[in-house]
């Protein structure tokens, strides 16, 4: 199958919480047929899975929709999010940084001027993302791969 210019398919994502509950996160995809779908959009609350990712996600009758099971091929893009405070405002720190990052080849997606997603593509160096991040002193964390991903070990 090939891919159309805009994506026409939604992949459920379940989140889990603390509380054991989770909540739900759909994501744009391109439907490649046998129940694999390549992301298309960064995820806000889904964790291990990037932009461009190919996932297995079969129809899930109860739900109605496309349901994430697992990724079958990593695109190279990584995921950190991040809340900035001062939220993101022209001629501000924040946006400012978010600048620096953009010159960096950091793609990314806004919930709003405080919540936003950066996709760090295959030729972005992750280590000095992350310590422009740590410098600047906002709140941040390891999407895909996160943090356990990364660190298995550290406990």
């Amino acid at each position: 199958m090939s891919e159309s210019r805009e994506p026409t398919s939604k992949v459920l994502f379940r989140v889990p919480n603390e509380n054991g509950t989770a909540e739900v996160e759909s994501l744009w995809a391109y439907d490649l047929g046998n129940d694999r779908y390549k992301i298309d959009n960064l995820p806000f609350f889904a964790y291990s899975v990037s932009l461009h990712d190919i996932v297995l996600a079969p129809l899930n009758s109860v739900e109605g929709m496309a349901t994430f099971e697992r990724v079958l091929s990593k695109s190279g893009n990584r995921t950190i999010r991040v809340i900035f405070n001062p939220p993101v405002s022209e001629g501000n720190e924040s946006k400012a940084l978010l600048d620096t990052l953009i010159l960096l080849g950091v793609e990314y997606e806004g919930a709003n001027p405080t919540y936003i997603v950066l996709n760090l593509p295959p030729a972005v160096d992750f280590d000095v993302v992350v310590q422009r991040l740590t410098a600047a002193d906002v709140q941040w964390e390891h999407a895909d791969p996160t943090y356990d991903e990364l660190h298995p070990n550290a406990a």
